[in-house]
């Protein structure tokens, strides 16, 4: 598997990469949340789930899907965990709920802005967790989805208002924001470059 800049391998990058340590905070800020079945949906090279599973004994099991078939064999074979499954399987498919199941947890990190279809995508996370489960969901700040994107992986780049206004089928909505590994409740003082969403059904 080929390292092209889109996906975080990181057994093929430096440990200091930026964009690297980003994705990790992201998982380690996700972690507290994680109990129970957890569903990493667009899990990628799979080593998410290295990181919520450390010393993490209430997750009974998580599970990963992501649609290319090369980052789910590369997971299999880099981070085949006991508690851990991975699928080829489309996020935008409507009969994920009834093939995986309802989950208390899931994690969705920098997938929503890469494709046509997000509120489908919200529907199908809504459907797959379970009533209480928590949605731990990130992207990008940017101009509106009605604006070019500066990143060719991206279709969308979401202003704060329209990335609360896809998630409005979720009870409650905590929005946190980050830059560099710092995540937190946004303050005034501060730039940030990324938002993410701590859902409630």
């Amino acid at each position: 598997m080929k390292y092209t800049g889109e996906r975080v391998i990181p057994k093929l990058m430096n440990p200091r990469n930026g964009m690297l340590i980003e994705h990790i905070a992201r998982y380690e800020f996700a972690k507290s949340f994680c109990k129970g079945r957890v569903l990493d949906i667009a899990c990628g090279s799979g080593y998410g789930s290295e990181i919520l599973l450390k010393d993490n004994p209430r997750i009974k099991e998580l599970v990963g899907i992501d649609i290319d078939q090369e980052s789910i064999a590369y997971a299999k074979e880099h981070y085949p965990f006991a508690k851990t499954s991975y699928h080829v399987d489309d996020a935008l498919n409507k009969d994920l709920y009834t093939i995986y199941g309802a989950f208390d947890t899931i994690v969705s990190f920098e997938t929503i802005e890469h494709f046509k279809g997000d509120e489908q995508f919200v529907e199908n996370l809504y459907n797959l967790l379970k009533p209480d489960g928590t949605l731990i969901i990130s992207t990008p700040f940017g101009r509106g989805k009605d604006h070019p994107c500066s990143c060719p992986f991206h279709v969308y780049q979401y202003t704060e208002e329209e990335f609360i206004d896809v998630l409005k089928p979720f009870g409650q909505v905590t929005m946190y924001h980050q830059i560099d590994t710092t995540i937190e409740i946004p303050r005034k003082d501060m730039k940030y470059y990324l938002m993410v969403a701590v859902c409630k059904k």
